[in-house]
């Protein structure tokens, strides 16, 4: 499962994108009925792209409209929960308005005080294989490549079955944008505004919030956390769990040149390219015939398919003198996906595999370095030498959610930064418990019990 993650420092940091709250209270807006059989997003253009002019309108997380969705384990086995879908106004990096989609769900009939926001790894390139529509019961996505979002799908429910909110944004935005983090955590931020604003949620105006992500979830997480205080700072959020941390793209471009995960990270240089037009024409004069037709094969793919090309040599795509990563065009957009350029204003809960194939630890230690040096940092940096990506993000799942629900519970959090070197997560005895309950309960909701319902 892997990542996302770019501009100038002052466009990260949210400068100029800071208000009170943009959305106060918002008027009622007409709820949807679900349909009998989703269609994809590329086939439903006035939910996922409403004209311009409408979405320029709204403020930033105003919900444009909304609908109720049945959703399901792998497109098939129905969750017995709540569930919407909500399209809002976001910005992108260069705060521009456009338009946003997020699902929300809650226990059937409950008043939560409570919001989770999941950054699922959507890791792809098609509209197709965006969690809004892989969630929903009868989509085809988890058949034709979206095989992560089904499986992280596993974390939001395990909120759910807590009692919590929750809310799982298209943070790769209306382009697929992934790994363009600045903009997946505006996306974030402005999904938890139109979550905690949407009537039939009945989100209490101070309710909890807690961000969590993993890799591809974790670029939208980690940038969010650091947008908040300029971005969002009306969002009362308690904590941030966030592992497979993808804190600098251009160490983990320079990992995957001629790799495994080449053809992972050659669609994550794509997704960069739709939303920063400078890369975008860099990459147009210099991309190589071969560059330019694996591109053009992977742009309608989802994860599991734009996977399927391991090996590739991705700096000698690029037909420059000496060291593509030395191009003003690259260093730009490396710069400004790199995190650490604000310390979050609430704690942080970091998970990271040692030794990690797709991320590689060292950037992850440099960011954790570089949030300590404020005194205000509050960082718990646990590192599982007993891993591999995929692996680490498993075993930490449960002790991420465990300091979580501490947070949203309003215990405080231990001041300043501590690192924890541990053999394997998945011996924690009370992450074992947690983990045990929520299949037992995802299993049981196969047979139509409530998640969630106490």
């Amino acid at each position: 499962m892997v990542f996302a993650g770019v501009m100038t420092m002052a466009l990260v940091s949210g400068v100029g994108a800071a208000v009170a709250d943009p959305v106060g209270v918002q008027a009622p807006v007409p709820v949807q009925p679900a349909a009998p059989i989703p269609v994809p997003p590329e086939l439903d253009p006035a939910f996922y792209h409403p004209p311009s002019a409408v979405v320029a309108a709204k403020a930033p997380g105003e919900i444009i409209a909304a609908r109720q969705i049945h959703v399901a384990n792998v497109g098939v086995i129905p969750l017995n929960v709540d569930a919407w879908q909500l399209s809002y106004r976001s910005n992108d990096s260069r705060d521009e308005p456009i338009a946003a989609v997020t699902t929300v769900l809650k226990p059937r009939g409950s008043t939560p005080g409570k919001l989770l926001s999941v950054q699922i790894a959507e890791d792809s390139l098609a509209q197709y294989c965006s969690p809004s529509y892989a969630v929903q019961q009868w989509s085809v996505s988890p058949f034709v490549g979206q095989i992560v979002a089904p499986a992280e799908f596993v974390i939001a429910q395990g909120a759910l079955q807590q009692g919590w909110g929750v809310v799982i944004p298209d943070h790769q935005g209306p382009n697929q944008a992934y790994a363009a983090g600045p903009l997946a955590g505006r996306i974030t931020l402005d999904g938890i505004r139109a979550a905690r604003n949407f009537q039939p949620m009945r989100m209490l105006p101070d309710a909890r919030i807690g961000l969590y992500g993993y890799s591809g979830g974790a670029i939208a997480t980690g940038h969010a956390a650091e947008l908040k205080r300029t971005y969002a700072p009306e969002l009362n959020i308690v904590g941030a769990a966030e592992g497979g941390v993808p804190a600098d793209l251009g160490v983990t471009l320079d990992v995957a040149n001629n790799q495994l995960t080449a053809g992972l990270i050659l669609a994550a240089i794509q997704g960069l390219s739709r939303e920063y037009p400078e890369f975008a024409e860099f990459l147009d004069r210099h991309m190589d015939p071969l560059g330019r037709a694996i591109m053009a094969v992977q742009s309608p793919l989802c994860v599991q398919y734009v996977s399927d090309f391991p090996f590739l040599n991705l700096k000698g795509m690029l037909r420059v003198p000496g060291d593509p990563m030395r191009q003003p065009a690259v260093v730009d957009v490396v710069d400004a996906t790199r995190m650490g350029k604000s310390v979050p204003d609430m704690p942080m809960y970091i998970w990271q595999g040692n030794p990690d194939e797709v991320i590689p630890v060292g950037q992850v230690n440099t960011l954790v370095d570089t949030y300590c040096k404020s005194p205000d940092a509050r960082v718990l940096y646990t590192r599982e030498h007993f891993a591999e990506h995929v692996a680490t993000e498993i075993s930490g799942a449960a002790p991420a959610l465990l300091w979580m629900r501490d947070r949203l519970d309003g215990v405080a959090a231990q001041p300043g930064c501590k690192t924890n070197d541990v053999g394997w997560l998945a011996l924690d005895p009370a992450g074992q418990q947690l983990l045990a309950q929520t299949f037992g309960e995802t299993f049981a909701s196969f047979f139509g019990k409530p998640i969630g319902v106490r």
